[in-house]
């Protein structure tokens, strides 16, 4: 039986009451004290025996009262502890002062190759593949920050938490270190973090908003292509939402569970995106990181890498991209070994590929490896049935950050929205809405609200019939916008290129409003 005994402590009190279990003949099998407690496992101990210890005990000069345990406190510590060190599915390493391993996990044995038993008889410069490591956390009180380390020939970021002897009874107030925790993280394992932080939302194709024939196909074109173990090319304007597909691809692919990493060639100058690929070795430039660095193709291994703006990647990387798409391998920078890893490739760009290989400007061999599957996210003002839905969802958003009852638009407003020819594309119209949401006070958003937000909308300039009819608003901004820009464009042909759209509908609508004025 266990059992907790309270005390008010004072010299020799603990040893007093060990002797009262000694003169009644119990066997002790451990013993914990931590005053006002002493924890006591006697296995001889029965329950008929307690009131009679509790009245011997008493005769102790400041013992109180006992009570049965289901185990002693140290042992749940250590129990909880190796419970906590089997889950981890990172490598966790707990060193002495002398850098002697002391506690291993499961993870960490694993790595290595041998039991937790035989790992906790090293020490930490006979386990890592840095003989100086030891030296240095000891000479730097066992702090030191994240650095890149090798264990078995795997490379692994490690972190270093000291571990301070207290000196006082206050917990709080700490020593000097006596020894440190290491936790070692795979790059994959980094890359699903990362992965986690920036997509918490999740991913899939119903966070594309639409319901207009272009986007239902698109949406079923991108179903059958997501499930295809193959690179994909995306194209379209900027602010169509190429990543949005990508990330939807990735959702619903059969590696959604890994990683989805992006870079933006566009973002970065050609060394730092190279790095950012590729990753590095320790000192392979000046300001690298010590102990290196993994890039995203190694994070994302198993996963995805959506590279953003392809087209304005250097010659130099599309020909270490060529390289790496040819069989899957690459060399950090400053490293003579290769990685290899299994990523797929989502690219995207807003410019034309192929006259851009004409040009000599993108290798024609890397244009025709990305593009094995190909996707066109269509422009906002391709598929006019999606704006108002999609100003109804970023207003919901808008209303709801800025802790705004919801507002709707009123039959002007919904017009001008429809009307604009959204050169910035769903990127603009979010822009818009959240300007407007921002800045006006009104329940019931008017034309005027998203002109004065947004300069390029015109909308104002037309005179609406008061009764705000939908047919009329728009009937009456069509004819309107046509009866200015004709005189400028004074052919069907002319004035639908600079409206950038069909000749055919321009011609009809001129029809409709008897444009020009016969005379």
């Amino acid at each position: 039986m266990r059992i907790s005994i309270q005390f008010k402590d004072r010299v020799g009190i603990a040893h007093e009451i060990l002797a009262v279990l000694a003169r009644r003949g119990l066997n002790v099998a451990a013993v914990e004290v931590d005053p006002p407690y002493i924890y006591i496992d006697s296995p001889e101990l029965l329950e008929f025996m307690l009131p009679s210890l509790q009245a011997d005990c008493q005769q102790v000069r400041g013992v109180s009262e006992i009570k049965v345990l289901d185990v002693l406190p140290g042992i749940r510590r250590r129990l909880n502890l190796d419970t906590m060190m089997a889950v981890m599915e990172d490598p966790v390493l707990a060193i002495d002062g002398h850098g002697d391993l002391v506690i291993a996990n499961a993870a960490a044995a694993a790595v290595a190759g041998v039991s937790e038993s035989v790992l906790c008889q090293r020490s930490l410069s006979e386990v890592l593949d840095d003989i100086g490591i030891q030296e240095e956390l000891i000479q730097n009180g066992f702090r030191m920050p994240t650095r890149e380390v090798m264990l078995k020939g795997e490379p692994f970021f490690m972190d270093v938490t000291p571990v301070s002897e207290p000196i006082s009874t206050d917990a709080a107030q700490l020593g000097k270190s006596v020894g440190a925790v290491l936790t070692l993280h795979a790059p994959t394992r980094m890359g699903g973090r990362l992965h986690a932080l920036q997509h918490s939302e999740g991913s899939g194709f119903h966070f594309i908003i639409g319901e207009s024939e272009q986007i239902l196909a698109l949406k079923a074109r991108a179903a059958r292509m997501a499930i295809v173990d193959a690179p994909l090319l995306i194209t379209g304007e900027t602010g169509t939402g190429k990543e949005l597909l990508a990330q939807a691809c990735h959702g619903t692919s059969a590696r959604s569970s890994a990683p989805f990493l992006e870079l933006n060639c566009a973002a970065l100058p050609e060394s730092l995106a190279e790095s950012e690929l590729f990753g590095y070795m320790s000192g392979a430039f000046t300001g690298a990181q010590r102990g290196g660095k993994p890039g995203l193709f190694e994070m994302a291994d198993g996963g995805t890498v959506f590279l953003d703006e392809i087209g304005e990647m250097s010659m130099y990387l599309q020909a270490k991209l060529l390289r790496f798409l040819n069989d899957g391998k690459f060399r950090r920078i400053g490293s003579d070994k290769e990685v290899k890893v299994n990523v797929r490739i989502i690219s995207a760009t807003h410019r034309n590929l192929r006259k851009m290989v004409q040009e000599g400007t993108f290798r024609e061999d890397l244009f025709y490896r990305l593009n094995v599957l190909h996707l066109e996210m269509p422009a906002l003002r391709e598929r006019p049935d999606d704006i108002l839905l999609l100003a109804r969802h970023f207003i919901e958003r808008a209303c709801t950050q800025a802790q705004k009852p919801v507002c709707r638009l009123n039959s002007a407003a919904c017009a001008a929205l429809v009307s604009n020819n959204w050169s910035g594309n769903v990127r603009q119209l979010q822009n818009v809405v959240f300007r407007a949401i921002t800045m006006s006070d009104q329940r019931v958003l008017d034309a005027a609200d998203l002109d004065w937000a947004e300069g390029s909308i015109i909308a104002d300039e037309v005179n609406l019939d008061a009764t705000e009819s939908w047919d009329l608003s728009v009937s009456a901004f069509e004819k309107s916008l046509l009866e200015k820009l004709y005189p400028q464009y004074p052919s069907s042909r002319k004035l639908a290129a600079r409206l950038e759209t069909s000749h055919s509908m321009i011609a009809t609508k001129l029809r409709k409003y008897g444009i020009p004025q016969k005379r």
